[in-house]
């Protein structure tokens, strides 16, 4: 069979699942994949979307080879196949507009190349829950997301407003939110939005507005996440994070809104991350606030998990521990928290459970979360210090195919520079495994 030209090079196959049909068919780690059922794939989603049928023929090059492999998929039996990047043509298709809150646009000099990519592709919405702004979709882009059902897709909004939007996207050719969602919604693809709110920009009445505009599209959009602006000390656009007051007035007119739309939809529809509990100290909602929605990786909701994670460990503290004093080091939002579970840790398990908060000196000290720790900032604030037998860090600092943090420190180069073992955690569960000796993420300095 003679492919078309096309621009693209195929998908470099990394690994071939066992018992696949990929494997039964012959395909080798190396090869690579040209086509599937007579389509020419672009990325991960084509294959997927093109293998969906029982009989399967995929066109490959291995060497300077074009091969052809045909056969029939078993009930339940997957493809099976790895690849180098989720996309062929490109790795990410880069965003073009000039956010003044813009994250990468306030990192810090002289890091790895990876966290100066402005990401806003679609492909990378659909697969991972990247949110994207949707200024960049092509006629095909719009028609593929459609033909191949490439929902939910993550959209920031941040204005409904056009003008106002414009302005927090820098982009004056910025195409017309609602009109974009209406699209989508009518052609039955969901889209999940965030607001990042930012002083004197989207706040107030524009934030009313468009939450209100939002809610017209709804169940299309089936949820709206009200984010804090995070500006670090590289920022150089005059904006400013907001006060304790104000996110206070945040939490306020959400919860007023949230009331309406339980009577109005029968779910809250609004969701202001954890961030704004944690700022103005109060608690965070309970499970049932989320309507069953996972929106952890924007920032709702982790904190109860891991207050619930908690209230489950409890009953595991069962036996004598083998260690009798850890250190634990997190990011100064959620020391306090942190601090309140240790105690009662400790307590309960007779293992004292120290919380030391870690300033951000690379990107500033109003970045407080954990995500965004730096490894030197980790090392120079334990250094020194009796750090007891283990020393827990967040799991999420190290959140990178590599396991490193944003710094590129490793656990076991921390854990070699403080002269303790490390293990990584996510909840006090963690803690619990590391007081009888099973950690799943350890890292002796000895070993």
């Amino acid at each position: 069979m003679q492919l078309a030209r096309s621009s693209i090079d195929g998908g470099l196959v990394t690994a071939v699942e066992p018992r696949s049909l990929a494997a039964r068919l012959g395909v080798l780690p190396g090869d690579v994949i040209l086509s599937v059922n007579g389509e020419l794939v672009e990325d991960v989603i084509d294959v997927q979307y093109y293998a969906a049928d029982y009989e399967i023929t995929l066109i490959l090059r291995r060497g300077d080879q074009e091969i052809t492999l045909s056969g029939r998929r078993r009930d339940g039996q997957p493809l099976g196949l790895s690849f180098e990047h989720p996309t062929f043509d490109v790795d990410i298709r880069c965003c073009n507009n000039l956010c003044p809150f813009c994250f990468v646009l306030q990192m810090a000099p002289r890091m790895r190349r990876s966290l100066y990519v402005k990401d806003d592709d679609y492909r990378f919405s659909f697969l991972f829950g990247h949110y994207i702004t949707l200024t960049n979709l092509s006629e095909h882009d719009r028609w593929r997301i459609v033909e191949q059902h490439l929902s939910p897709l993550y959209v920031s909004v941040h204005a409904t407003d056009l003008v106002v939007r414009r302005r927090c996207l820098g982009n004056l050719d910025a195409p017309d939110i609602l009109e974009q969602l209406a699209w989508l919604t009518g052609e039955g693809i969901e889209a999940h939005t965030q607001i990042v709110v930012t002083p004197g920009l989207n706040d107030g009445t524009h934030l009313e507005q468009s939450i209100r505009d939002l809610a017209e599209l709804y169940p299309g959009v089936p949820s709206v996440s009200v984010v804090p602006v995070g500006l670090t000390r590289y920022h150089k656009y005059g904006h400013r994070t907001n006060t304790r007051r104000e996110a206070e007035g945040v939490l306020d007119a959400c919860h007023a809104w949230q009331k309406d739309f339980r009577r109005r939809l029968d779910v809250n529809f609004v969701y202001p991350t954890d961030e704004w509990y944690l700022v103005t100290g109060r608690p965070v909602p309970p499970p049932e606030a989320y309507d069953g929605l996972d929106l952890t990786a924007n920032g709702l909701g982790m904190v109860r998990n891991f207050l619930d994670d908690w209230d489950a460990a409890r009953a595991e503290l069962v036996g004598k521990p083998r260690l009798r004093r850890l250190t634990l080091a997190t990011a100064a939002l959620f020391a306090p928290t942190l601090a309140n579970c240790a105690a009662e840790f400790a307590a309960l398990s007779d293992v004292a459970a120290d919380v030391i908060s870690i300033p951000n000196t690379r990107l500033g000290e109003t970045i407080t979360v954990s995500g965004l720790l730096m490894g030197e900032d980790i090392v120079s604030r334990l250094s020194g210090r009796d750090l007891g037998d283990v020393v827990a860090l967040p799991r999420v600092t190290f959140d990178h195919p590599d396991t490193i943090s944003l710094d590129d420190y490793s656990p076991l180069d921390i854990a070699r520079v403080l002269g303790r073992p490390v293990a990584l955690v996510d909840g006090m569960g963690d803690l619990v495994d590391i007081i009888y000796g099973r950690p799943a993420l350890y890292f002796d300095p000895a070993a």
